[in-house]
């Protein structure tokens, strides 16, 4: 019997083996920003992206040929893979930034973790001077972080039933649309790239230029929130445009299951899932608050309608967590600070649906603990010698035990014990409780929404806590608290 800090040869091969694949696809998706280089004659991002793509490729067969998955990977292994690939994935995605002379490596680092978690934040000080080049690689970046680059990597894998399982939940999902779990993601894939096509058109229907549609719909759907300006979806002044970026955001931010049952004709399911019944109260009275407050401070001339705009983009940008905006980071510290800031975090610790592109709580643990505290309060009331149905209707009906309500628990204070940590670090920093409160929450719930804290020139110490709420964020924590428990057991026996 192995220890839980114990590894088998077997194991560690099958791990590197495993990242050497995942490499490998990282090198050859690293090539199609050459063709935007060529296309809007950008030549100096040619060889960046050329020596990138041949450092990631040969790191990447390097390691699947040395290395074989001789036989079915554990789950421990799979959520420490899951773990590892994000960091190693962003380092490669970082060189390209960092070889064309655009980012420090740190910079570049944070820029590559910020867009494979489908955060937002970015370290370019002007996004208005970002090259076309540059701009495709941080949507695309997105858009691979919004599917997940392990279900991408899974519909094209060969390797056995169990091994693919393992590393699906591995990646924080848990939900199949179909018994196999090669063929749900590939029907992932499949929804993905229609919403991605859908989007792209929606944007330029709505008056947006080729380019930036496609960035953006990259952006939107995966709940990332990269822009191509600074000041986001703002820059357009397009109500048509802002409604089209919420749909689109919104789509991101639900469950896949949820969209592959309405797809299947089951439109229904879409109005009974406790996921909908908690994301649209949220919307709805997140907007009414917003609206009367902006509305009462006169932040946009004392105009309903115009706060109205306002408030429901911000609204629905927290709780998706994309973090796109019309509202820009100066309004933010200076117009919203207060009860509108406030609200904007709560809503992006809630985060968006689970198995989807977005991040924070999650909507369904939230109507879990909604749900138990109503059972518990039933129980208190009546006698005892009643049955309190403990159910949820997710897809199907589902049965709410005791071991579900704690692990549920458990992950929400795990959440905020992280949030608080890394919010009382980044305070000795920046003294402004608010701002940095909106930040990290932010960051964790991998939103991008700015109100202008973090910047290029923030310090070293504020950035690697970003850039480890990006990725303890992007995992939902499980695989984190793996690595940490093997680390500290590890260092215990030594």
């Amino acid at each position: 019997m192995h220890s839980m800090s114990k590894f088998r040869r077997s194991e560690i091969y099958s791990l590197l083996h495993y990242t050497g694949y995942i490499s490998v696809l990282l090198g050859i998706v690293m090539l199609v920003p050459i063709i935007v280089a060529f296309i809007y004659h950008e030549p100096h991002y040619v060889l960046p992206f050329i020596y990138s793509s041949i450092t990631s490729l040969v790191f990447g067969v390097v390691l699947y040929k040395c290395f074989s998955s001789g036989s079915e990977i554990s789950l421990k292994v799979a959520m420490l893979f899951s773990t590892l690939i994000w960091l190693i994935g962003s380092a490669i995605g970082a060189l390209p930034f960092y070889l064309s002379g655009d980012l420090s490596y740190l910079n570049s680092y944070f820029e590559a973790m910020s867009g494979f978690t489908t955060t937002g934040f970015s370290m370019y000080s002007n996004l208005d001077t970002v090259s076309y080049t540059m701009d495709f690689w941080k949507g695309f970046m997105q858009w691979l972080g919004g599917i997940g680059i392990i279900v991408m990597a899974l519909t094209v894998l060969s390797s056995s039933n169990v091994s693919i399982m393992r590393l699906y939940s591995a990646e924080g999902r848990d939900e199949r649309l179909v018994p196999s779990i090669k063929h749900t993601t590939r029907i992932i894939l499949y929804i993905y790239l229609a919403y991605t096509a859908v989007s792209i058109l929606l944007f330029i229907v709505a008056g947006m230029p080729i380019f930036d549609s496609i960035f953006y719909a990259f952006t939107a759907l995966s709940t990332g929130g990269f822009a191509m300006q600074n000041a986001s979806i703002g820059y357009y002044h397009s109500i048509w445009i802002e409604i089209v970026a919420m749909i689109i955001m919104i789509m991101g931010a639900t469950n896949f299951a949820l969209h592959y049952t309405v797809l299947k004709g089951n439109w229904k399911e879409y109005f009974k899932d406790i996921e909908t019944r908690v994301s649209w109260p949220l919307i709805i009275l997140g907007t009414i608050i917003g609206t009367i407050f902006l509305f009462n401070t006169s932040v946009y001339g004392h105009d309903m309608l115009i706060s109205l705009r306002y408030s429901i983009f911000q609204v629905v940008s927290a709780l998706t967590t994309t973090g796109l905006q019309t509202a820009t980071p100066s309004d933010i510290t200076s117009q919203w600070e207060g009860l509108g800031i406030f609200i904007l975090t709560l809503l992006m610790i809630v985060g968006a649906g689970a198995c989807s592109t977005g991040g924070g709580i999650k909507w369904i643990r939230i109507g879990i603990l909604i749900k138990g505290m109503w059972w518990e309060i039933k129980s208190l009331i009546l006698p005892e010698s009643a049955v309190i149905s403990k159910k949820i209707h997710h897809i199907n009906d589902v049965k709410i035990d005791t071991k579900l309500l704690k692990i549920t628990g458990l992950f929400v204070f795990s959440y905020l014990v992280i949030y608080f940590v890394s919010v009382i670090i980044v305070l000795f920093y920046y003294p402004n409780v608010s701002q940095t409160l909106f930040e990290v929450a932010s960051a964790l719930s991998n939103v991008g929404l700015g109100s202008g804290l973090i910047t290029a020139t923030s310090p070293f110490v504020v950035k690697i806590v970003f850039i480890i709420d990006f990725w303890i964020g992007r995992l939902e924590i499980w695989p984190i608290l793996l690595l940490v428990a093997l680390l500290i057991q590890n260092s215990i026996r030594k």
